[in-house]
């Protein structure tokens, strides 16, 4: 697995720039990896390509829920006094994929029940169909950066997904608090490297192009 500095150094290599170029930053060229990553990933993602590589995804292990009003969660006719569960908290930021966030799995804690996925509309419109009482699925939705489960009562859900961001006071593992956030791993196929690096390379070759100096008082107009 490539961590965030190495991806960095091999660009950096490519460039012939130091850390210190103020043109090309070290966050500069992460943001470029993100972006190019988001864009190949969501082509995998449509050709049902990311499920197999387990490397990429990450696990919450314990995603804490509390109730809230139905009228919080989307549910559009329902009387307010109902209640639904929620994640507690926001949950970190998604790679987005072709169908939405990047979520292999949302399950009960032990990983024995699924969840399978749905929206607020058809959750409602499913529950008001006479065969409903004998559905046993159990269904979240996602909805501004929270997860909500209309027919649950767990305290706790696991979830599986491929996360933008650092997601270690997330996974309960003391080992992760305190490393350097350029030593964590990105978590993106190996096999998509070659082609996001060229993109990036490409994109950051361009920014490095010294404009012409002006005729006037000789003073590079991208340093002004």
């Amino acid at each position: 697995m490539t961590t965030i500095g190495e991806a960095i150094s091999r660009l950096r290599g490519g460039l012939k720039a130091t850390s210190q170029d103020a043109f090309v930053t070290d966050r500069y060229l992460y943001s470029l990896i993100l972006k190019n990553a988001q864009l190949l990933m969501r082509r995998q993602d449509h050709s049902n390509k990311l499920m197999k590589f387990s490397a990429v995804w990450q696990t919450l292990p314990h995603v804490e829920l509390i109730e809230v009003d139905k009228l919080e969660a989307g549910c559009v006719g329902i009387s307010s006094g109902q209640t639904i569960k929620k994640s507690k908290h926001k949950l970190p930021t998604f790679m987005q994929g072709y169908w939405g966030p990047l979520v292999r799995t949302v399950s009960s804690l032990d990983g024995s029940t699924e969840i399978q996925p749905t929206t607020p509309g058809s959750y409602v419109s499913m529950s008001k169909t006479t065969t409903f009482k004998y559905n046993n699925t159990k269904y979240y939705w996602f909805l501004d950066g929270y997860l909500y489960f209309p027919n649950i009562e767990w305290d706790g859900i696991k979830l599986e997904g491929v996360f933008e961001g650092d997601i270690s006071e997330w996974t309960c593992s003391t080992d992760d608090d305190c490393t350097p956030r350029y030593l964590q791993n990105m978590y993106i196929p190996e096999f998509l490297f070659a082609e996001i690096e060229n993109q990036v390379l490409n994109v950051a070759f361009n920014s490095l192009k010294i404009a012409p100096e002006d005729s006037h008082n000789k003073i590079n107009i991208n340093r002004q």
